[in-house]
């Protein structure tokens, strides 16, 4: 039996092509252990660029379809066993009714049963709003599914669940400056307001998982993201040692646990409940 197996993992992101840029090396690994692993996708990816610009943009509708079905394939490479989009528009994820999208999440909760809740820190990593929106819906979600009472969830009825730790992604500078010398400096304009990445303190990790053997993975699954990749040109230029050092690195504030804790670093996210 599979070192993972019964395990379960729900990773809570907001567009396609997040599942591998944010935390594919972490969805290999567990995956590649036995976890089940689950995404919660919050939209489609609406408004993402269509290639390199030179053929006309899609629409909305018909990139969303598009984007979709990158996303699915890409999971298939990394392992992930179940998908669920709620359904919202790229870019206004932050404007979803409250209760309705964090009832949405609560319910897949319910329905897939995770130990571990993986989703954005609160800074939205570069200060996107639909990355934002979805750390505040999956951090109150995971306090709905525990309530008491039935609800409905795509596929019925279901009990409440109780997750036994949620994580936040939390890049330390050293990551940030790995990550964004391969693509970019990484910015979210909001209004007038021009927000940019925000690393987290290395002394605030509360856990690292180590994802390097998983890099082969994690680059396969990038490359699903065919709309994508005029954005990603330069990861073809890459060593094996450049990738190894881009998907390795693992690093997450453990923001509650029903099962440890302490200020000893985790190697494991599972720690507690394996």
């Amino acid at each position: 039996m599979s070192e993972g197996a019964n395990l379960r993992l729900l990773c809570a992101t907001a567009h396609p092509d997040d599942e591998c840029l944010g935390l594919g090396g972490l969805i290999a690994r567990y995956a590649a252990e036995g976890v089940e692993v689950s995404l919660v996708v919050g939209t489609r990816g609406e408004r993402g660029r269509y290639g390199d610009g030179s053929q006309p943009h899609p629409g909305p509708e018909r990139m969303g379809e598009i984007r979709e079905g990158e996303l699915r394939t890409a999971a298939d490479v990394l392992g992930v066993r179940h998908v669920r989009f709620l359904g919202y528009l790229d870019g206004e994820l932050d404007r979803a009714e409250p209760s309705e999208a964090i009832h949405r999440i609560a319910a897949a909760i319910r329905e897939l049963r995770p130990h571990v809740v993986v989703t954005f820190d609160p800074f939205g990593g570069y200060g996107h709003p639909d990355h934002i929106a979805v750390s505040q819906l999956a951090t109150a979600a995971v306090v709905r599914a525990a309530s008491a009472g039935r609800a409905m969830s795509a596929t019925g009825e279901r009990e409440p669940h109780v997750v036994q730790k949620l994580y936040y992604m939390a890049w330390t500078e050293r990551v940030w400056s790995h990550y964004q010398g391969v693509f970019k400096v990484l910015r979210s304009t909001v209004g007038e307001q021009v927000r940019s990445s925000v690393p987290w303190p290395h002394w605030s990790v509360t856990t690292t998982a180590d994802a390097h053997d998983h890099w082969e993975t994690v680059w396969k699954a990038v490359r699903c993201h065919e709309t994508q990749m005029a954005q990603y040109g330069a990861l073809e230029d890459l060593t094996p040692e450049d990738h190894r050092g881009l998907w390795g690195p693992q690093e997450y504030y453990r923001v509650f646990s029903l099962v440890n804790g302490g200020r000893a670093r985790e190697r494991d996210l599972f720690e507690g409940i394996r």
